[in-house]
């Protein structure tokens, strides 16, 4: 069964903005690290970013750096990716992905929970 749902995506233009949202289904992930992950055509999946569930840690791959921020709605129970200043290179299908511990999202991304999905594309 689905745990996470991405929404959010869209087509954009080169140097605008999208917002990811993932929230939790059937279940909660409280204590969890939460995480973006993203896969073009033709590469692999790579991380995006990770928040601790109290948000005092947040981690970003360098390519997104300073351009994406990933933030938690509590009350909602609900992460967020919002994406600035983007770039046809950021075109991909964007996961959510939770685990209780962080390394698991960098080291063993196979072990965490999964979304379905949501496609951005960003034309030039």
């Amino acid at each position: 069964q689905v745990q996470l749902v991405e929404s959010g995506g869209g087509l954009v233009q080169a140097g605008g903005s999208l917002r990811l949202s993932c929230a939790p289904s059937g279940r909660t992930f409280s204590d969890y690290f939460m995480g973006w992950f993203r896969q073009a055509p033709g590469k692999e999946r790579e991380f995006v970013a990770y928040a601790s569930w109290s948000g005092g840690t947040t981690v970003y791959a360098d390519s997104v750096k300073g351009r994406f921020t990933i933030s938690k709605d509590y009350v909602k129970s609900t992460v967020y990716l919002q994406m600035n200043s983007l770039k046809p290179e950021d075109t991909a299908v964007y996961y959510c992905a939770a685990a209780r511990y962080a390394w698991v999202l960098t080291n063993r991304p196979t072990s965490a929970y999964w979304g379905q999905g949501t496609q951005v594309t960003v034309s030039s």
